[in-house]
């Protein structure tokens, strides 16, 4: 498979009264033609903040992509100007934010935000670009498309909002759509729906999608591969299976120990991880995972490991012992 999207040690601060929060911390990975790929780990792992840097989307201040390549197509986005930026985002790499209510206006209609894209990007006019978004709206599943294209944001359901957010963003045919946390705030029947939505467009589309949640049950049926992250630093990557089958990573281990399972016996208690996350102001010189590691030893808490293969090249954890993880697990 062709690489899509190469990260390279990228890095990204933030300016704050209480020193340089360090929210990505030199991650590097790619995205192939078509992949799925899920990025997974708990509230502020920077999860949400290396795809808004990818995007270019940081505020800065007080903000700040402080090194590292985003390669898209042979070219680094990072490098690239304002105006070239704006020219990526919606026609070649789309996202789709938690929250469809705040991304949504509520001024405009949901077909003229739609029909917005598609006169900017391919240069439709009105009447194109209108009859295109009623075959979008149609596309991600909403009745009487052509009729709701008048409606605001307000008039439609939250899982509504949702799919016409994923119209919007699928208005260009992106090569690759970013997903943050879109099904965080519907409820579980939604999810599901939205969840076999994207799948379905992928398939149908043959793009590149990333998936962004702390819901690890919902990445396992949606996903090819996974970045787990702690603390600004990808601490897993393989292919689902690996992940979940041949957990390295006693974080990862943690995470899915917290899912519950039907195929556990009555009154199996879920699996905790005690203690805090780090502060990213003032991140450990070590692993940032030591203080809550039950197979911590003096290296962990001296150096930070990198990532190295664990089970092949296409699974690769950053912890000094997981082998004899391995060992206990197996």
């Amino acid at each position: 498979m062709n690489s899509l999207l190469e990260i390279r040690n990228l890095r990204t601060r933030f300016h704050t009264e209480d020193g340089i929060v360090k929210a990505v911390n030199g991650i590097s990975y790619s995205l192939n033609i078509g992949e799925i790929l899920g990025v997974v780990g708990e509230s502020g792992c920077g999860k949400s903040v290396h795809a808004l840097s990818i995007m270019r989307l940081i505020p800065i201040p007080p903000g700040e992509i402080a090194g590292g390549e985003v390669i898209f197509e042979d070219r680094d986005l990072i490098k690239l100007s304002s105006a070239e930026i704006r020219q990526v985002r919606g026609r070649d790499i789309a996202m789709v934010f938690q929250d469809p209510m705040t991304s949504l206006n509520p001024v405009y209609t949901v077909g003229f935000q739609i029909m917005e894209a598609l006169t900017l990007h391919l240069g439709m006019t009105k009447e194109q670009a209108r009859e295109r978004a009623g075959e979008l709206l149609s596309m991600v599943g909403i009745p009487d498309a052509p009729r709701r294209l008048d409606d605001y944001p307000h008039q439609f359901s939250g899982g509504m909002r949702q799919r016409a957010m994923i119209a919007m963003a699928l208005s260009c045919t992106p090569k690759l759509l970013i997903a943050d946390e879109p099904t965080t705030a519907l409820d579980v029947t939604i999810q599901a729906q939205i969840v076999d939505l994207v799948r379905r467009l992928q398939e149908e589309l043959g793009m590149a999608v990333m998936w962004i949640t702390h819901d690890l049950g919902v990445v396992a049926d949606i996903a090819h591969k996974i970045n787990v992250m702690y603390a600004g630093y990808i601490i897993e990557r393989g292919l689902v299976r690996d992940i979940y089958k041949n957990t390295r990573h006693p974080y990862t281990s943690g995470l899915l120990g917290s899912l519950p399972r039907l195929d556990e016996a009555p009154g199996t208690k879920l699996v905790s991880i005690p203690g805090l996350p780090p502060d990213l102001v003032d991140l450990p010189l070590g692993c940032p995972f030591y203080a809550r590691c039950i197979y911590r030893v003096q290296q962990c808490l001296e150096e930070m490991p990198t990532l190295e293969e664990a089970d092949g090249k296409d699974h690769t954890v950053a912890c000094w012992r997981w082998e004899q993880i391995a060992e206990r697990t197996e």
